[in-house]
């Protein structure tokens, strides 16, 4: 082996046990509801091992159920990692009403939907370039029956006896 390929492998291999960020989805919640669609929000924790900030130059998200992408997307310049810290990032996940209409109507008895959530965060280490955090998180979402939309959720009745309380005191 010549010098160079000595030189090659010894900064490969440094490369290679370098300590790299971590990243972990610790929640994906429905925050809302609109006249396009559904949002969700999945948290990221990330954890940033170096002294500097390190820049996420996007996320790409896929949204699946039952074998079909119902949504995907890019979220271009999320903003950065906190320097030796974990930052929290939220990335919303917008997924139309007529793909949710499609999921509607392969629904059993449960009214589950079953997904999993594919996350690739693109963020941009010194040296190496642009290093990708692929992340999955399988989860359900329960759909509310008839019954439940007529019930309500019940927050509604806790919230006036609460009222009631505070008038009497």
């Amino acid at each position: 082996m010549d010098l160079i390929d000595k030189a090659k492998n010894f900064v490969t291999e440094k490369i290679a046990n370098m300590e790299k960020p971590e990243a972990t989805i610790t929640d994906v919640d429905l925050k809302k509801i609109g006249l396009g669609g559904l949002t969700f929000h999945a948290k990221v924790a990330v954890k940033n091992p170096y002294s500097v900030p390190i820049p996420i130059m996007e996320i790409d998200y896929v949204l699946k159920s039952a074998s079909r992408v119902i949504a995907s997307g890019r979220i271009p310049d999320p903003g950065n990692i906190k320097a030796n810290d974990s930052t929290m990032l939220d990335v919303p996940v917008q997924v139309p009403h007529s793909v949710l209409l499609s999921l509607v109507n392969d629904l059993g008895g449960d009214w589950d939907i079953d997904y999993t959530l594919e996350l690739g965060l693109i963020i941009d280490l010194p040296v190496i370039g642009n290093f990708t955090i692929p992340l999955s998180y399988s989860g359900e979402y329960k759909l509310p029956t008839l019954s439940d939309l007529w019930k309500g959720t019940g927050k509604e009745e806790e919230e006036k006896e609460e009222t009631e309380k505070v008038r009497e005191i």
